[in-house]
Order: structure tokens, then sequence, then C-alpha cells
């Protein structure tokens, strides 16, 4: 993505990225209205230094796991990078995340910088960045089970347990579907056959000239099956899987970690159990494509179900607060550094 391109994008979304930012400002908002802006910073008034420099430190770490992770894969795929371009790279998919719904742009701008910067085949970066993906999903398919056998034993109504049960065995199928499709090559190229020509016939409408769908058909298949192909060594290569699955643990435990100092750092103990729960909970609110970084969504469930642990909302905010300044706000500003930094050295290579 070109400098140009990044303040291009910007731009041809602008509506879509300030109507979301709008929409976050509202519910922060109002759940700061309803909490208490005066207890809010309060609680943040006696912030603890010394937990606010461990917060970043967990979040520099998981990272720099993350960064690791992904050097992993792409080593096995085609050739990596050196750690800081790669990690370079992340954090400029970060900001593409953070800025966008649903977290829309994060893998495409990780496999259009290593195609731009590194050569790699896009459909290899992708393959690389979406395998990536997938290995945060057994901690936490693993986490979500353990969290829906424990809030069975929490004393909330019997329908609160159950939606919430329901909810996590339903994002663990929708994801072990996904991973199926994503090893299948058969099963892809004829799902992205099905999308490429619906959208073929829809833009054709708007066209003198008619599309031809063969050129187009070939392509397609050729590039799902470089992906698929990547894809599936990724998970199968057995070192792999497993290195990339306790770096994955390790992230999850640090994250875990890192919201309960969070928390530490107002002044407040949470307890285990309940925070774990919470913590799954603030993570299938995050899948959510709805607004940048559920940002929020996450902190409106985090304040509900903190309720129930005995918790009030205005330290619960305090603590979101802190999370979120080593969680969204640094990695942001960092990525768009270094967005503009790959930007001008592609617009300069070409």
């Amino acid at each position: 993505m070109a400098e140009k391109d990044v303040f291009a994008y910007l731009r041809e979304n602008r509506k879509t990225i300030i109507f979301s930012f709008l929409a976050v400002a509202v519910i922060i908002f109002l759940i700061s209205f309803f909490a208490g802006f005066g207890d809010i910073l309060a609680a943040l008034e006696g912030t603890s230094m010394y937990f606010l420099a461990l917060n970043f430190l967990f979040e520099a770490m998981i990272l720099l796991l993350w960064t690791l992770r992904w050097r992993l894969i792409l080593n096995l795929v085609d050739e990596a990078p050196a750690f800081p371009r790669l990690f370079m790279m992340l954090l400029a998919s970060i900001f593409g995340n953070n800025i966008t719904p649903g977290a829309a742009g994060g893998e495409p701008l990780r496999a259009y910088l290593l195609l731009e910067v590194e050569g790699t085949p896009f459909e290899i970066g992708f393959a690389s960045s979406t395998a990536d993906r997938v290995f945060e999903f057994v901690p936490f398919a693993l986490i979500s089970i353990l969290s829906a056998v424990l809030i069975m034993t929490w004393d909330i109504s019997l329908w609160t347990r159950l939606t919430v049960s329901f909810l996590i065995f339903t994002t663990i199928v929708i994801f072990s579907l996904a991973i199926y499709v994503g090893m299948n090559t058969r099963i892809a190229q004829s799902i992205a056959i099905s999308v490429t020509r619906r959208l073929v016939s829809w833009i054709s409408r708007f066209r003198a000239e008619d599309i031809k769908f063969s050129g187009i058909h070939d392509r397609v298949m050729f590039y799902i099956k470089r992906f698929t192909d990547g894809f599936s060594m990724t998970l199968r290569d057995r070192r792999v899987f497993v290195l990339g699955f306790f770096i994955s643990l390790m992230m999850w435990f640090l994250d875990v970690c890192r919201l309960y100092i969070c928390f530490m750092a107002v002044g407040v103990s949470p307890p285990m159990v309940p925070l774990i729960i919470i913590y799954t909970g603030g993570i299938l609110i995050s899948l959510l494509p709805l607004l940048p970084g559920s940002l929020g969504l996450r902190e409106g469930i985090l304040v509900a179900l903190f309720a129930v642990a005995g918790i009030g909302a205005d330290y619960v905010m305090a603590a979101s607060v802190i999370d979120r300044i080593a969680s969204y706000a640094a990695p942001t500003l960092a990525g768009l550094l270094a967005a503009l930094y790959y930007g001008r050295h592609i617009a300069d290579s070409h």
C-alpha cells in the first residue's frame, strides 16, 4: 500500500470509519455516564505506575510472540523476512484491523506487504496470515470449554448460563468448519467459484461489455489451490503445529494475566474464575464485525458481567482504559507509523 494509498483508503472509507468511531464515542459516553465520570477519574487517579508498566510489558511480550508464531509459519511455506521487518509488518496489520469495523484489513495488508517488500506471492502470504490466526483458535477453544464448564457453577440465572454456553460452542463449531474448508481444496474452490460467479454477474450489470468468466475461473482455481496447500501444510506440520499451539497458549495466558494486571493497577483484585469466564465473553464480542476493535461493546459486556462478580462499573471502566491504552492505542499508533514507513518504501521502489 503506497503512502498515498494509505490516505486514499482512509478517504474512500472515511464515512464508515467516522460513523464507527462516533458510535464508539456514544456507547462509551453512555457507559461512562452510567458508571459515573467522577468515579472513573477517581479510580484512574490512584493508578499504580508499577502495574501500568507491567501492562505495557505484557502487551509487548504478546506482540513479540505473535511475530515469532507468524515467522514460524512463513518459514514453512516460504522464506520469512528478518524478525524486525516482520514485526513492523505485523504492527501495520494491527493498524488495519483496529481502524476497520470487524478487523477486516489486517490479514490482506500483511499479505500485500509481503508481496511488495519481500516478493512473497500474495496467496502464500495470505495463507500464512490466515493460518497464523487459526493457531489462536485451539487455545481459545480450550479456554471457552473451560469457561462453559465454570459458568455452570456461577450464581447467575440458568438462561444466562445456557445462552453464554450456546454462544461459546456455536463459535467453536463455526471456527472448526472454517478450518476444515481452508484445508479442503475442493470445497474451498467450489465456494470461491460460486462467490466469484455471483460477483461477476453483478458487476456485469454495470458494464457495457460482458466479463469473460473463463479466465477468472482459472485464476481463482490456481490461487485457491496455492492458498489451501500453504494453509494445510502449516496445520499438518507436527513441529510447527506444536510450537504454534504453545506460543498461542502463552499469548492467551499473558493476555488473561494482563487483564488481571489492569484491575490491580486501579486497586482491585478480581476473582480468577469469573475473570476467565468474562475474558472469554469479551473475546466473543470482539469477533463481531461491528465496531473498530469492538470499542464500547467489549466495555459494556465487561461492566455487565463484572457487576455479577461484585466489581463496580467505575473500576471496570478505569481498568478498561488502562487495558485499551496498551492493547489498542499504542499498537494502533505504532502500526500507523509502520504502515506509512512501508508506504513510502513501496512508493519509492515503484
